[in-house]
């Protein structure tokens, strides 16, 4: 859906924003509010981002640069990344491990997509442990990438 005309915008001080959006779809105009960080990266619906930013004090940001939807972020209030899609949320710190059955060790893409785009892999080993912020950031995404 091809966004046509933004009509309004709330900004929050938790650290985004709504937009009311004129958009269009099967030759049909819809109406629709959708929750962006201040740099402009989609976040979800206002109630998402209002769970994710006000609630659990995480700052949304992207999980890969070639994308702009925001599906980890970081949260100094709990000390733990998180990893999200629109099915589940699940926050790491340092020191969680990547179990056998953990969601981090599964990719969110099928067999055949992985052998012919090998790099989009982001599944952790199991026995992986988060020992700085960035292991953290790292179990999130691959997290994210499987429950996309």
């Amino acid at each position: 859906m091809e966004v046509k005309k933004v009509l309004k915008v709330r900004h929050y001080k938790a650290g985004y924003e709504v937009r009311e959006e004129l958009r269009e779809h099967l030759e049909m105009e819809v109406m629709l509010k959708s929750a962006y960080t201040l740099d402009g990266n989609y976040i979800g619906d206002s109630k998402t981002a209002y769970f994710l930013c006000k609630k659990k004090g995480i700052k949304p940001e992207l999980a890969d640069t070639d994308d702009n939807v925001c599906t980890i972020g970081y949260s100094p209030k709990e000390g733990k990344f998180f990893g999200w899609s629109h099915r589940a949320i699940h926050g790491f710190g340092i020191g969680d491990e990547v179990e056998k059955g953990s969601l981090c060790s599964m990719s969110g893409w099928t067999d055949e997509y992985l052998k012919e785009h090998p790099g989009e892999d982001k599944s952790l080993p199991i026995g992986f442990k988060a020992k700085t912020l960035e292991d953290c950031r790292r179990m999130a995404v691959a997290f994210a990438e499987s429950v996309g």
